[in-house]
């Protein structure tokens, strides 16, 4: 199994514009990058690598991948039109993705209990999601609603559609090889022209197109975890996260 991660983004959230701050995924608690953590995990689970797709700031990505010794362990994929939506990151993957692999995406991020990961690849050779069922309402989160622990609705605003569970997703799927060949396919489609759409819409497509199916689903509730998009969320991560990871 492979990892891939999306890590071209410029974060205009968290630093609203500001270019001399560091891409996301090299944000630093206790000592460490974001970064550095999600390559221990994955070392750690067996993983045989990771994909990294970069745009914003690529070349202190690379550094710190230097850096820190894992240049046997990273290759890096350019995304040229990172200040578009990150479904071109996802299309600008599609060789992982039609590898033939399972394929371990993640969001570069996510700040978490490693267990998060556990949980997801107990579960033999499916596409899993994660699920939070503890989640703070509002527009901002990724919503996955479910029937009967199926996926019908995936996104910040869900389609009021009949639902038994919702939670917020939290950036990570284990793709089985299918999933994510399909994927691909509908990423580099929804990346043609000029767009801002994020490749949450993509994954959307399969689900309420068949692919739902064939996905199973895990609520990690009670693991710490967060997704920092926003100056509160490093606080939020320093004082109520870090502790508990």
């Amino acid at each position: 199994m492979i990892a891939l991660m999306l890590a071209a983004g410029v974060g205009r959230r968290l630093y609203g514009g500001n270019d001399d701050q560091p891409p996301k995924c090299l944000l630093r608690f206790a000592g460490e990058t974001l970064l550095q953590r999600h390559i221990t995990h994955l070392r750690e689970r067996g993983i045989s690598g990771l994909v990294m797709v970069v745009g914003y700031r690529a070349d202190d990505i690379r550094s710190h991948v230097a850096d820190i010794g894992a240049e046997d362990f990273v290759r890096f994929v350019e995304n040229p039109r990172f200040t578009e939506g990150s479904v071109i990151s996802m299309a600008a993957a599609s060789d992982v993705l039609t590898s033939g692999e399972a394929v371990f995406f993640m969001d570069a991020d996510v700040l978490y209990d490693a267990a998060i990961m556990d949980r997801m690849l107990s579960l033999g050779g499916y596409t899993v999601f994660p699920y939070d069922s503890e989640f703070e309402p509002g527009d901002e989160p990724v919503k996955l609603c479910l029937s009967k622990a199926k996926p019908v609705e995936f996104r910040k605003i869900p389609d009021d559609v009949p639902h038994d569970a919702v939670g917020e997703w939290i950036g990570f799927i284990r793709l089985a090889p299918d999933f994510a060949a399909a994927l691909a396919e509908r990423a580099s489609a929804d990346s043609e022209g000029p767009t801002d759409a994020p490749y949450e819409d993509s994954v959307r497509h399969l689900l309420l197109n068949g692919w739902a199916e064939k996905t199973v689903t895990v609520d990690i509730n009670g693991v710490a975890w967060i997704e920092i998009d926003f100056p509160e969320d490093v606080v939020k991560a320093e004082q109520r996260v870090l502790p508990r990871v």
